[in-house]
């Protein structure tokens, strides 16, 4: 007998970008929660905030005044929790220069259609930060 396939959950995110990065600490957190209640998690990174997955990048942005935690830190513990960071192709092209390489902890590149593929799928959900 085969178990179910567990919850999904899917995340975008395209206004929390390196400039505010105080906008980026809630929908990491909320991954995180998704990923401890078992669920499948997806971030997809689109429009400016694919630069998060440029390296140094996140590493040089503070969640919090107190700089207690870079974003750098969060993804590297979403990455090793199981979640998936995608980049978005069309973005990539418009955010980041040839000279630039992503992070190790990026999953790959995906178009919107997956995206809008997960929001199709029974078993996903989706949030848009």
């Amino acid at each position: 007998m085969s178990l179910p396939d567990p919850p999904g959950l899917a995340v975008l995110l395209w206004a929390a970008t390196p400039e505010r990065p105080e906008l980026a600490v809630t929908p990491l957190v909320h991954a995180l929660a998704a990923r401890a209640l078992d669920c499948e998690v997806e971030l997809h990174f689109a429009g400016p905030a694919v630069r998060w997955l440029v390296a140094g990048v996140a590493d040089a942005a503070w969640s919090t005044p107190a700089r207690d935690k870079s974003i750098g830190d969060w993804l590297r513990e979403l990455a090793a929790s199981g979640v998936s960071l995608y980049a978005c192709s069309m973005a990539l092209a418009a955010w980041v220069r040839e000279h630039e390489h992503l992070i190790a902890e990026c999953s790959g590149q995906v178009g919107a259609t997956a995206f809008i593929a997960r929001q199709c799928e029974p078993r996903w959900r989706i949030l848009i930060y």
